[in-house]
């Protein structure tokens, strides 16, 4: 993973120090609230329902074991003892004092670590696969290009104030396990006429007017990259609306312009801008590529694993779920499960976090991930090691074999703690995972994604089932989409109908449940595949109770 240099660090001493004189300011009243709000958002300080947030990056989803640890300490040390992951490869302390977030950005320096650019209307957090480096089906690691991203977008002067908040995405593998085609700009590393190339996607989005990517450039030379992401935020700064932030993201803008006049600007801006780039960025890409070489993995015999699968039906379970296959075929990827039943999804106590940091420090190199399904992964595990690593994690209760599976789900905050939320999510989530406990394996494979609010965090057009949680009249209400999907071939789900009481919901969700089980053509037929290969119709019917539907 990439390593903090001097420059780096004294540059996260400067804003550390900046930030504690901005908040001394305002809790001595001389910054108004307003005043205030745009400097504390400009390093990752929201304010809450019920107390301040405070967003911390976790760049492309990658950490060391003791940046987990340290996290581990400043969940312990100022806020109530957990941490909440995010979908966008963050991490969240939704408790602390305004007064202690300077001393808590002083403690992530220590770590590497910031809350830069993790809120307000700038780029955010650059994502990506959380199996980078160890997929089976990668062309090329996206790591290196993340980090070089980051750097050309952290305090970029231009781009501070964007008409709104902006997000980038980038994948490596076959499979897309970033969700390119629902950010504002996704990367899909490429084959290209001189090795590494990449597809550029624009437009994509969810929230309030959720749009699929569109790809407007195709095999672009690693050379060109940061000229046409500089080129495509420019355009968007240029033309995007600032009298109304629900139409200020670009994917508004590329409707409004057509991609062919949208593509002719860029190539506008970067005919008269070419001396933005002189090349020496290019020698920074190689010098942040050394901080990432695939590590050579040592030969391991994998007897005793291959003994526990033969006789221990709980540690075979665990490892069909949970444990990806590695492009070394002694090793695997590990996916701890940040979804134990009834647990609010994404939430890990500091034990559950020191835990994992010593397992990584044990078993996988000292290195952790963050996925966009709020889990952890060990992305080099050996074979050998992974029944002792299956022991430790059933200790701390984070041996839940669900990975892909109905309570494997994605919820977000909702309006336990987020302030535009108009619903909860968390306890729908909850209850979902207790209710269908028992026939999740009968299931199979099947994804349900959350939102408390229009916003969408909880990516619930992307989910095999979606659900939205929206206030009607002061009551909550929750509508349902089906036949989402996220990857390549990202689909938005259709929405059913009318919205359901949160009982209601339950019931309409044990009719769907139900039918679709009647309708599968086979044991192995997913609910996604089941979907696709009739329609929404069929299941639009069991959730609203219509008689003899099929």
């Amino acid at each position: 993973m990439y390593r903090y240099n001097d420059f780096d660090r004294e540059f996260l001493r400067e804003r550390v120090a900046q930030y504690r004189d901005q908040v001394a300011r305002r809790l001595s009243g001389a910054l108004t609230e307003e005043e205030f709000k745009p400097l504390r958002l400009m390093n990752g300080v929201y304010l809450q329902l019920h107390a301040y947030m405070l967003r911390v990056a976790i760049p492309y989803g990658t950490l060391s074991a003791r940046q987990m640890r340290g996290l581990a300490d400043i969940a312990e040390r100022w806020d109530r003892g957990y941490g909440h992951f995010t979908t966008r490869q963050n991490i969240q302390f939704n408790w602390p004092k305004l007064v202690d977030t300077p001393d808590i950005l002083a403690a992530l320096a220590d770590l590497d670590m910031h809350a830069i650019q993790t809120s307000g209307n700038t780029i955010r957090n650059v994502t990506t696969d959380h199996l980078a480096g160890a997929a089976l089906d990668e062309f090329a690691d996206p790591r290196p290009y993340a980090e070089w991203i980051r750097q050309w977008s952290t305090d970029h002067p231009e781009f501070q104030f964007l008409p709104r908040k902006f997000k980038i995405a980038i994948s490596g593998g076959v499979s897309d396990r970033a969700v390119i085609r629902a950010h504002d700009i996704g990367l899909r590393l490429v084959p290209g006429m001189e090795g590494v190339a990449f597809d550029i996607y624009v437009g994509g989005g969810l929230g309030r007017t959720p749009v699929v990517g569109t790809c407007v450039f195709k095999q672009v030379a690693v050379g060109d990259l940061l000229p046409h992401l500089e080129a495509i935020v420019s355009v968007y700064n240029l033309h995007g609306r600032r009298d109304n932030k629900y139409k200020a993201r670009i994917k508004i803008l590329l409707q409004a312009m057509g991609i062919e006049a949208f593509k002719a600007e860029v190539k506008d801006y970067l005919q008269h801008n070419n001396d933005v780039f002189d090349g020496s960025e290019l020698s920074e890409l190689t010098r942040i590529q050394d901080d990432f070489q695939l590590r050579a993995l040592p030969p391991r015999e994998g007897g005793a694993y291959w003994q526990q699968i033969d006789t221990d039906p709980a540690f075979r379970e665990w490892v069909t779920r949970n444990v990806t296959p590695h492009r070394h075929e002694d090793y695997a990827s590990v996916t701890i499960s940040l979804k134990a039943h009834g647990q609010a999804p994404g939430d890990a106590t500091a034990s559950q976090m020191r835990a994992m940091a010593d397992l990584a420090d044990q078993f996988g190199f000292s290195e952790l991930r963050l996925s966009h399904q709020q889990n952890i992964v060990i992305p080099h595990v050996a074979l050998a090691d992974l029944p002792a690593v299956f022991d430790q994690l059933s200790q701390w209760d984070l041996d839940t074999p669900n990975i892909g599976l109905i309570s494997d789900l994605i919820a977000c905050p909702g309006m336990d703690y987020c302030a535009l939320a108009t619903a909860r999510s968390i306890p729908i989530g909850q209850t979902i995972a207790m209710r269908y406990q028992s026939i999740e394996q009968l299931l199979g494979p099947l994804s349900i994604k959350i939102s408390g609010c229009i916003n969408a965090c909880g990516h619930h057009h992307v989910g095999d089932i979606g659900i939205l949680g929206l206030d009607k009249a002061g009551v909550e209400n929750y509508q349902v989409t089906l036949g989402g999907r996220s990857g390549l071939d990202t689909a938005l789900g259709e929405k059913m109908g009318p919205g359901f009481s949160e009982g209601e919901l339950m019931h309409a969700l044990d009719r769907l449940f139900d039918r679709y089980l009647m309708l599968r053509g086979t044991s192995s037929e997913t609910f996604a595949e089941t979907v696709q290969r009739l329609g929404t119709e069929p299941f639009k019917a069991a959730l609203y109770g219509v008689e003899h539907a099929a």
